[in-house]
């Protein structure tokens, strides 16, 4: 994960050249002096941007080609895309534009959160069997379906930027790996889109034993790499509802969670192994992509019986 040092600047030429390397072609314009200042976490699939400036600015953008989601944190936009006029306030959660269509906006002063995302991860989130739906995920508006998945989206972002100014969490590729299909299917709740959410009834039909058992040794074989839903609904060859609905018929569990439990069984044989003057609970919780340490050690509690720190101890 690269993590950019803050820019501040104050032409406007400037300003347009780096926001043009950052997200689409675009010409910037500023009937008064502009200062900007930009951060950005770039985690690959994913980044998490942060600007602010002290003056209006008008931007025309070209086609994204990526999903942008803005949050008007203390600034207000105007938005126009093919006609389509929005306003967004201080607090405002909204895709900058649909991603094959170009935008203009006046950007009052003030902070901006965005997040930019791949279109092939969210497509690959939303992923349905090989075949079956080959046109890509469409968003249908660039406004948030309420205010609660708004918010939703929104607190996803928080937590996913709180992981990346760790760098212990930055640094792991499972936490990273969960991060960004953590902000891909935030986003995909958040927004009307043409994913389907729902079995078909082929998913229904491919929700058997055998898909259980081919998914769970793809699980089992790469328990220590960053696989996704859609990574072992691949192997299994079913859709991503498919594999849900088949790890719920018969292990009364989703896919993820099976997941975790596999990861958290080697945290523990870690622990065992480990020696206490050499190693530490946070560690072998990051290294299993286990981000947040204190339900670490409640689910290693939980399952186990006695606190991680206690087998590391091999008391």
């Amino acid at each position: 994960m690269n993590t950019a040092t803050p820019v501040e600047l104050t032409d406007a030429d400037a300003i347009e050249h780096l926001l043009s390397g950052a997200y689409s072609t675009m010409r910037v314009r500023s009937s008064q002096p502009p200062r900007l200042r930009y951060h950005r976490l770039d985690a690959g699939t994913f980044a998490l941007d942060t600007f602010e400036q002290t003056a209006v600015l008008d931007v025309r953008v070209e086609p994204l080609q990526t999903i942008v989601v803005d949050r008007a944190t203390t600034a207000c936009v105007d938005a126009r895309r093919r006609g389509c006029a929005g306003r967004y306030d201080a607090g405002d959660v909204f895709l900058a534009a649909l991603p094959d269509q170009p935008y203009t906006a006046r950007v009052m002063p003030g902070r901006i959160d965005v997040c930019v995302i791949d279109l092939a991860l969210v497509t690959r989130v939303a992923a349905t069997a090989p075949g079956r739906r080959p046109e890509p995920i469409r968003f249908l508006s660039p406004d948030p379906l309420s205010t609660a998945v708004a918010a939703h989206w929104w607190s996803t972002r928080q937590f996913v930027a709180e992981l990346l100014n760790n760098p212990e969490a930055a640094a792991s590729p499972l936490i990273v790996g969960s991060a960004a299909r953590q902000l891909a299917a935030a986003t995909l709740t958040a927004f009307p889109n043409t994913a389907l959410t729902h079995p078909t009834i082929e998913d229904r039909r491919d929700a058997s034993a055998v898909t259980l058992r081919r998914a769970v040794a793809y699980i089992d074989e790469h328990t220590a790499d960053d696989i996704s839903a859609a990574d072992i609904a691949a192997a299994a060859h079913v859709s991503i509802r498919a594999l849900q609905l088949a790890f719920r018929r018969h292990l009364g569990m989703p896919p993820m969670a099976y997941l975790r439990r596999a990861r958290l069984h080697h945290a523990h044989q870690d622990l065992l192994a480990a020696d206490p003057a050499t190693t530490t609970v946070g560690a072998v919780a990051t290294r299993w992509g286990f981000a947040n340490h204190s339900r670490f050690t409640a689910l290693y509690r939980k399952t186990y019986g006695v606190t991680p720190q206690t087998t590391l101890r091999n008391d």
